[in-house]
């Protein structure tokens, strides 16, 4: 029997461990937003992710690399080591060593096989469903029903005393169209197909007519829509933060940001922007 195939046992007082991808969300509409519960979980940093889409991001995300500071005058490899040594404080578990990390370099492997984490996933973004790479080592991972639901996750949660959980939680209400799940989807903006991607993507012939870009006045309104997704995740917040055991330790970031027509870019993916790699962070034991 291969190591990582034989039970662990956790070690001792070690935390559930949870994070949080608000999609798309850039670092001002948080600002702009003012969670409150969200500030009760530490302070607000604005930090940088290593990718402009939601794919490569996750991986990142899911190979312990969070978003980082842009931190000058440092090598890589130092900044790579020092963030992952500060898992052993979100853990709750002392003496972690990067060489534990390897081969895999993937976080839910490093907790189920190596600390006893029971690990789960629940994701609103097609490209992340449970048929793509992402989906490894995970005691479950559902892709949820609908992109913008972040509360119908909460009824999905469970944690047991004889072993600490890991969570990945990524939730689109601040992905276009930022839609709540209470709204009628006739009153979203509308960009042809699936997020303005899947639909035509099989169509016969290359001269596909592109949509017409928003106007101003259309770009202000969507960016007011993605504040608005804050202010509304917040509440959603206060009711997780119920839910989860005491000594749970949080995450909640980005996996990247948006455009919203600052230089004449709009939304995510091709597109290399400040604006798009700019991302909030804030992590700390639940409140």
């Amino acid at each position: 029997m291969n190591a990582l195939d034989s039970p662990v046992t956790p070690p001792a007082r070690a935390r559930n461990f949870v994070i949080v991808i608000l999609d798309s969300l850039r670092y001002d509409s948080w600002v702009e937003a003012q969670p409150q519960t969200l500030a009760t979980l530490g302070t607000l940093e604005r930090r940088f992710s290593y990718a402009t889409w939601t794919a490569p991001s996750h991986l990142n995300l899911l190979m312990g690399l969070l978003p980082h500071t842009n931190p000058p005058q440092v090598y890589a490899s130092e900044y790579y080591k020092r963030d992952f040594l500060r898992y052993g404080e979100r853990l709750g578990v002392s003496g972690i060593e990067f060489r534990s990390f390897l081969p895999s370099i993937f976080l839910p492997t490093y907790l189920k096989h190596r600390l006893g984490y029971r690990t789960h996933a629940r994701v609103s973004m097609p490209v992340l469903n449970e048929h793509t790479v992402i989906n490894r080592d995970f005691d479950s991972y559902r892709l949820m029903p609908k992109h913008n639901d972040m509360a119908a996750m909460l009824d999905e949660l469970e944690f047991s005393e004889d072993r600490p959980s890991f969570y990945l939680l990524n939730t689109g209400e601040t992905h276009y169209p930022y839609a709540l799940s209470h709204e009628d989807p006739r009153e979203w903006p509308h960009i042809s197909g699936v997020h303005g991607v899947f639909k035509r993507l099989d169509d016969e012939g290359h001269g596909l007519d592109a949509p017409e870009f928003f106007d101003e006045t259309a770009l202000k309104d969507l960016h007011a829509r993605q504040i608005k997704a804050v202010e509304h995740l917040d509440g959603v917040f206060a009711q997780l933060f119920e839910l989860l055991p005491q000594d749970t330790w949080v995450v909640v970031t980005s996996d990247h940001g948006e455009l919203f027509g600052e230089d004449r870019y709009f939304g995510h993916g091709p597109i290399a922007h400040e604006k798009v790699l700019e991302v909030p962070f804030v992590e700390g034991l639940v409140p």
